[in-house]
């Protein structure tokens, strides 16, 4: 019986998830289905368990739902824990576990995909709600020299860097407190390229040979993206390596089965320019 899997989320006519998994399925043998629902913002949970009870085995979970996403789950994996968010559910029986994707996704595209080393770079990372919040702990892990969160409110950068304190030291503050730095690594996690916004970054941000990095991805350069380039940072990426990643990393989750994704990103890149 082909198993069943899905992405909730709202919206989610977008969603590249099915399409990304359908990919992995055939290339790996495995005999499972998955699609996209659109699931109410207030009936998050329900539209779940109906899932559920029609056979659902795991599912992926994408805005609004992340957080909503970590107290349903009746089990956490330590970094879904950490990151107070999930975007990965695995259903055994009674047990909905929660697992978070995005950190390893993210920095297994940089260190892999792009080739550029987080160990003793400088990093910033802009941004201070849960899309920040959930990659915090895989990039300390990395052992950088220093990792810096920069947000519009300072407040919240400040109480982020303090939850994950017994890790490592974490500077943040509001832009203003980032001018007269500069990094070998930028990660924009704000939702700001999503409305076409470009954020206050102070001049001189980018260190020579510098990485820009926007988890937001689309045709052509993002406005974090433009920004970075107009400041001489040099290599920019986008956030479709870290989609793909993180994919890869669910589905291994659930079926045990780690997907090669260089053919399908490729791929993906090349339906992207066209």
């Amino acid at each position: 019986m082909t198993d069943l899997y899905a992405v909730f989320g709202n919206p989610i006519a977008h969603s590249k998830s099915p399409l990304i998994h359908a990919a992995f399925a055939a290339a790996t043998a495995q005999d499972m289905r998955y699609e996209a629902r659109l699931a109410p913002v207030d009936g998050f949970a329900a539209s779940v368990h109906e899932f559920v009870a029609q056979g659902g085995k795991g599912a992926n979970v994408t805005v609004p739902f992340k957080e909503e996403a970590c107290r349903l789950s009746n089990r956490l994996s330590e970094r879904a824990a950490r990151a107070g968010a999930v975007n990965t559910l695995r259903f055994d029986g009674q047990e909905i576990l929660g697992d978070n994707t995005d950190g390893a996704g993210l920095v297994r595209d940089i260190t892999h995909n792009l080739g550029h080393s987080l160990t003793g770079q400088r990093i910033l990372l802009l941004g201070a709600g849960g899309a920040a919040r959930g990659v915090i702990a895989p990039l300390l892990a990395e052992m950088p020299a220093a990792l810096c969160i920069a947000n519009r409110s300072a407040d919240k950068a400040e109480a982020l860097a303090a939850a994950f304190a017994d890790i490592a030291a974490v500077n943040a503050g509001n832009f203003a407190k980032i001018a007269g730095q500069c990094f070998d690594v930028v990660i924009n996690a704000t939702s700001a390229s999503l409305s076409g916004q470009a954020l206050p970054l102070p001049a001189a941000l980018f260190a020579p040979g510098s990485l820009a990095y926007d988890m937001m991805y689309g045709r052509g350069d993002t406005p974090f993206l433009s920004q970075a380039r107009e400041q001489g940072a040099g290599v920019l990426a986008d956030g479709l390596g870290m989609l793909v990643e993180q994919a890869a990393e669910a589905f291994f989750v659930w079926r045990g089965v780690r997907p090669a994704t260089t053919a399908l990103l490729a791929e993906l890149r090349r339906q992207l320019a066209g």
